[in-house]
C-alpha cells in the first residue's frame, strides 16, 4: 500500500462566531468573540492527516480573491503537496459561517464558491500523482461528478477510496459511489442517505446495513460522544468507543477523525486500529477551539495518547 494520501476537496474559509444561544428570527443579539481561520472538509481531513506526519497531496481550486492566496499559503507551510491546487479567475473563495455555543456544539453554513469550480478534468491532469496514492479521500462539497469520477478512477486502478458524504445530500447515486473502499456518513449524514433512523448505535447499524445491501463495502459511522461504527457483509458491526473529553468546540471533529484514520490506515492498513487512532485524535481535537488550528501535530497527539495511558 503507498503511504501517500490524495484528497479531492474542498477547502473554505472559517468564519466563526462563539454565542451563548441562536437568536431569534428577528433577533440581534451580542455575540462574545469571532475568528476567522482555515477550513472545509478537503482542506481539514488534508491538514489532520499532514500534521501527524503524512505525505498530502490535495487536489482543490481557491478563489482569486483575499482569502485564496492565504489559504494555499496555509497548506504549504502545512507541507501539502499543492500542485494541483489551482485559483478559479473571478471566483470567490468558499465560505463557512460556523456558529458555536457554550456546550460545544456547532451550526455551520457553506458557500462552495470556487470548490464549484473542480471539474473531473482537474482529476485527469493530477491522475499521475493521484496514482502514487495509497488512499483517496473525497467529501460533497465538489461536484457530484467530480466525486463520481474520482471513484470510478481509482476502483479501475485498485486505490482504495473513502468517501466521506459530507454534506448528505439526497440525490447522492449510490449506484455511483459502489467503487468506493470506505463510506463515512455521521448519523445526521447516514439518515439523509437512507431515509432511515441513526440516532442511537442500533439504528445507525441497521441504516448502515442498508447501504452494504446495495453494495456499499464498508460504513464506517461516525456517533459523535458514542465513538464510531464499522459496519460490513461480514460479521457483526465493531463498535470503537469515544474517548471522554470536556468539549469546547466540535467543529471539525470529523474531519479530524477522518484524517487521522487515513494517516494509520496507508501506514499500517489497519481498519479498526485507524478507527481507534481517529478517534483518540478528534477527541483531542474538541479540546481546543477552531477547526485546524485545534488539531494535534504528532508530538501533542502524543502527549494527549499519553495521558490516556496509551504508548
Amino acid at each position: 500500500m503507498g503511504a501517500r494520501i490524495g484528497v479531492v476537496g474542498s477547502n473554505m474559509v472559517d468564519l466563526v462566531t462563539y454565542i451563548d444561544r441562536m437568536p431569534a428570527a428577528g433577533e440581534t443579539l451580542a455575540a462574545p468573540s469571532f475568528a476567522i481561520g482555515h477550513g472545509g472538509k478537503g482542506a481539514n481531513q488534508a491538514v489532520a492527516a499532514a500534521k501527524l506526519g503524512a505525505d498530502v497531496m490535495l487536489v482543490s481550486r481557491v478563489g482569486d480573491d483575499l482569502f485564496g492566496g492565504g489559504t494555499l499559503r496555509n497548506f504549504q507551510e502545512l507541507g501539502i503537496d499543492t500542485t494541483h491546487v489551482r485559483a478559479i479567475p473571478g471566483a470567490q473563495s468558499g465560505v463557512a459561517p460556523i456558529f458555536v455555543e457554550p456546550s460545544g456544539e456547532n451550526r455551520i453554513l457553506i458557500v462552495k464558491g470556487a470548490n464549484e469550480h473542480l471539474l473531473p478534468a482537474d482529476v485527469d491532469a493530477a491522475a499521475a500523482d493521484l496514482a502514487r496514492c495509497g488512499l483517496i479521500l473525497l467529501q460533497l462539497e465538489i461536484p457530484l461528478e467530480t466525486v463520481y469520477h474520482t471513484i470510478a478512477w481509482a476502483a479501475g486502478r485498485g486505490i482504495p477510496v473513502l468517501l466521506n458524504p459530507a454534506p448528505a445530500v439526497p440525490e447522492l447515486d449510490v449506484e455511483r459511489i459502489l467503487g468506493a473502499t470506505f463510506l463515512a456518513p455521521n448519523q445526521t449524514e447516514l439518515t439523509i442517505l437512507t431515509g432511515l433512523p441513526a440516532e442511537t448505535r442500533a439504528q445507525a447499524e441497521a441504516a448502515a446495513r442498508s447501504l452494504v445491501a446495495r453494495g456499499v463495502k464498508q460504513v464506517i459511522v461516525t456517533l459523535g460522544g458514542d465513538g464510531a461504527l464499522l459496519v460490513t457483509a461480514e460479521g457483526p458491526a465493531q463498535h470503537v468507543a469515544a474517548v471522554s473529553v470536556k468539549p469546547v468546540d466540535t467543529s471539525g471533529a470529523g474531519d479530524a477523525f477522518l484524517g487521522a484514520f487515513a494517516q494509520h490506515y496507508v501506514a499500517h492498513g489497519d481498519t479498526l486500529a485507524a478507527m481507534r487512532w481517529g478517534a483518540r485524535y478528534a477527541a483531542d481535537s474538541i479540546t481546543r477551539p477552531g477547526t485546524q488550528k485545534a488539531f494535534a501535530t504528532a508530538a501533542e497527539f502524543a502527549a494527549f495518547r499519553q495521558t490516556l495511558g496509551e504508548a
